[in-house]
């Protein structure tokens, strides 16, 4: 990426995400000739080592299963105009025309406002497990939920990725929160939607082991409010994940779902071959 005088457009805590989805039109590629198309096979894969080596930046590629696109990448970054960069470079790099967009995200890693603070954990201890503020035992309790608390929104804002090899069925799609007359998530009170959250976090915790959940932000960013990225290691895992949260309370009268997108994550060279573009042996 190339350097720049201006400042870095950072966000107060978290990183931006991009998830950027693209079809290939091999008419175009087909005009270069072999040579010409080794030249931008290599300039792509110099754009995506690039990318990779920006700090604190991460980005996994992805061959997409259905016609809705060919190709996928989600990018996450602190810095807004490093991510825009990127993009750019991603869909130009093999030359003009050769990815058309299909589809794309934008949004924010962010902490949830749901999460249990201390003093609604200290009245669980006490109503459950009988265990108040006098007893030894209390601060023992405290201090290990405040360690997991803080690992929790450490994850949520600076999350690590998951390898290709360990978790490669990908799904994202956006959502939001219905705004329906009886039906309006925000006119319900935080203890209310703090309750119902609860609920529906025990759902996921109940595929740990099989899916990694990253929810992240896009209100005011994009056309819904969240975006929701899923790794498994069968699209089995997948299916019945979001079938199970179909049935809990927020989504049957809350959510409103936008696209499916199922990929394969894989590495650079196993992606070009499978795309059908690479005439670059590996090293």
């Amino acid at each position: 990426m190339h350097h720049r005088s201006s400042p870095p457009i950072l966000p107060t805590e978290g990183h931006h995400v991009l998830h950027l989805f693209f079809r290939v039109d091999h008419s175009v590629w087909d005009y270069f000739n072999q040579e010409e198309q080794e030249v931008r096979l290599r300039a792509f894969k110099k754009v995506i080592e690039e990318i990779q080596g920006i700090a604190t930046t991460q980005l996994l590629s992805f061959s997409m299963v259905t016609p809705k696109a060919d190709l996928g990448f989600m990018l996450i970054t602190p810095d807004l105009d490093v991510l825009d960069q990127a993009a750019k470079k991603l869909e130009h790099s093999l030359g003009h025309g050769v990815l058309v967009p299909t589809f794309s995200w934008l949004s924010m890693t962010e902490r949830s406002e749901y999460g249990m603070n201390d003093e609604e954990y200290a009245a669980k201890l006490e109503h459950e497990e009988g265990i108040d503020a006098r007893m030894p035992a209390f601060e023992e309790k405290m201090q290990a939920f405040r360690d997991r608390i803080s690992k929790y929104i450490q994850d949520r804002l600076y999350p690590e990725l998951p390898e290709s090899t360990e978790w490669p069925v990908f799904c994202f799609y956006p959502m939001s929160k219905r705004r329906n007359p009886g039906q309006n998530w925000y006119a319900l009170s935080l203890e209310e939607r703090k309750k119902l959250m609860q609920g529906h976090a025990l759902v996921g915790r109940g595929y740990a082991g099989r899916v990694r959940q990253f929810i992240t932000g896009s209100t005011g960013l994009d056309d819904q409010e969240w975006g929701v990225s899923l790794f498994a290691k069968t699209t089995s895992s997948i299916k019945e994940i979001v079938y199970e949260m179909r049935f809990d309370e927020v989504s049957v009268k809350y959510a409103e779902f936008g696209e499916f997108f199922i990929g394969i994550q894989m590495n650079l060279q196993n992606l070009l071959e499978r795309l059908g573009l690479s005439h670059i042996k590996p090293r």
